[in-house]
Order: C-alpha cells, then sequence, then structure tokens
C-alpha cells in the first residue's frame, strides 16, 4: 500500500472501535502496517480485517493496556510481525465519572491507571528498540524520525467538573509528552498530543445515568454524556457540531506525517475550535 506512511509500523492501542479504529484505519490507508489492541478480542479482530480488506496489514494484540507484561507483550508484537517500531499511537481509554467527594479510591485509580500508567509503561517498554534503531541509524548516517502521539482532552487543558479523575490523567499526559520529548529528542522521536474536544463516540453517545455501559474486566461501569449537556456544548462548538471519529483521527495522523518531522514536545486540541 502507498503512502507517506508506507514500510512504518504503528502500535494503536484501544483501536478496536471509536477513534481507535479510525487512526489505525487512517494510518494503514497510507501505507503503516499496524498492531491493532482492544480489550476485546473481537472488535480488534474487525479492525485488522479491516485494514487487510483495504490492502494492508494489520496484526491483533488484544487485551488490557493495564495488565502486567501488556507493555512488552505490546512491542513484541510489532516487532515478531513486521520487524520494526515506528509510531506509537496511547489511545486507550475510557471514563468513569463522579464528583470528588463520590468518587471511590477505585475509580480514581483505575482512569489513572489506564490514561496515564498505560502508555508510561508502553513507552518505557519501548525505549530499549528505539534506542536500538536509532543507534544503528546514526552510525549509518541515516536519519529517521518516529513518533508518538499521546491522546489527551480538553478536560486536561481546563478541567471538567464531575471527571477529577480523567482530568488529572489528561492533564498528566501532557506532562508526559513533554518530557518524553526532551528525553527522545536524541533518538530522533517526536513526542506531541491531541487534545480532543467533543467526538461522536459511544463513550459520549447517550447519558451515563440512561443503561449506557461498557464492560472493565468483571464492572459494569456507566459511560456517556447528558443529552442536554452535548447539545449545549455542541452550541458551544464554532464550528457548529461535535466531530467524528475520522476527524479526530486526521489530528492524530499530522503528528505522524513525514510533515511533522521538527514539531515535538507539542499538543494540538481537536476541538472544532471549542476549548475550555
Amino acid at each position: 500500500m502507498a503512502g507517506k506512511l508506507r514500510g512504518r509500523v504503528a502500535l494503536v492501542s484501544g483501536s478496536g472501535r471509536g477513534i481507535g479504529r479510525e487512526i489505525a484505519l487512517k494510518l494503514a490507508s497510507e501505507g503503516a502496517r499496524v498492531v491493532v489492541n482492544d480489550l476485546d478480542v473481537d472488535p480488534a479482530n474487525e479492525t485488522a480485517e479491516a485494514v487487510r480488506a483495504a490492502g494492508g496489514e494489520a496484526v491483533v494484540c488484544a487485551g488490557s493496556v493495564t495488565e502486567d507484561g501488556f507493555a512488552e507483550r505490546f512491542i513484541k508484537t510489532g516487532m515478531d510481525s513486521f520487524g520494526g517500531l515506528d509510531i506509537i499511537v496511547n489511545n486507550a481509554g475510557y471514563t468513569w465519572d463522579s464528583v470528588v467527594q463520590k468518587m471511590t479510591d477505585e475509580q480514581w485509580q483505575a482512569i489513572i491507571d489506564v490514561h496515564l500508567t498505560a502508555p508510561f509503561r508502553i513507552l518505557r517498554a519501548a525505549q530499549p528498540v528505539i534506542s536500538a534503531k536509532a543507534k544503528e541509524e546514526a552510525a549509518a548516517g541515516q536519519e529517521v524520525f518516529r513518533k508518538v502521539v499521546n491522546i489527551s482532552s480538553i478536560a486536561g487543558t481546563g478541567g471538567n467538573a464531575g471527571q477529577i479523575n480523567y482530568s488529572a490523567a489528561k492533564a498528566g499526559i501532557l506532562g508526559m509528552t513533554r518530557t518524553m520529548a526532551k528525553e527522545w529528542g536524541r533518538y530522533k522521536v517526536n513526542v506531541n498530543a491531541v487534545a480532543f474536544g467533543p467526538i461522536r463516540t459511544r463513550l459520549t453517545e447517550g447519558s451515563a445515568d440512561g443503561g449506557n455501559t461498557i464492560t472493565v474486566g468483571n464492572r459494569d461501569i456507566k459511560v456517556g454524556v447528558n443529552p442536554d449537556l452535548l447539545s449545549q456544548m455542541e452550541r458551544m462548538i464554532p464550528l457548529g457540531r461535535v466531530g467524528t471519529p475520522e476527524e479526530a483521527a486526521g489530528a492524530v495522523y499530522l503528528f505522524c506525517s513525514p510533515e511533522s518531522n521538527f514539531i515535538s514536545g507539542q499538543y494540538v486540541i481537536c476541538g472544532g475550535g471549542f476549548t475550555i
């Protein structure tokens, strides 16, 4: 498959559904070979099949990004299947909302683990591979750029009532992004982040009080945004509507493309002009 990412190997966490799926499809459409991850194997397989049906290459590494040993397994899947590691998109996550006085330690820790600790572990596991590749390329006089894109949110840039856990994690990922840009610049790795505004996915469709749930481990967690609140937010978006997963994926692709080779340690808000 031709494209600006031809021959590159991309690992995309949480890519069985929604935004992550569209990120995987977008990178594959530009020639990347993709390692698809999802908590559930069936959606991951569906994304991989969609990539193959379009003429691309994909393999699956299913499982929770918070599991012990997952990060190493994720990196190994890319190396064993495609022999390289060029792009990492830390996208996996969900919300588990409550106001501070009602939020349990379990709620707090679960969201910190999936949105902040898991990306840290994935990047830590990737370091030996990236370091070795960079040294080989430098010795050969080559300048090869790799990409890390961390997913944040306007909840992380401006806070959001009822989401102290999610907001803290998404603010933390911006600090991680800036730090890793400084640590990995010597390896020619661009580390950037995309902070999403309102994007229409299963995590925003319907109200959290209306029976919309996701299953994480042995727990069913209510997700969604109150329709009245979503409508109110939509009226505040200068472009006049919420975004689509395809548009969200486009923002991630910008930081994966060769045109971003001298951009690092930055974040962009993909929110149709809406900020908090």
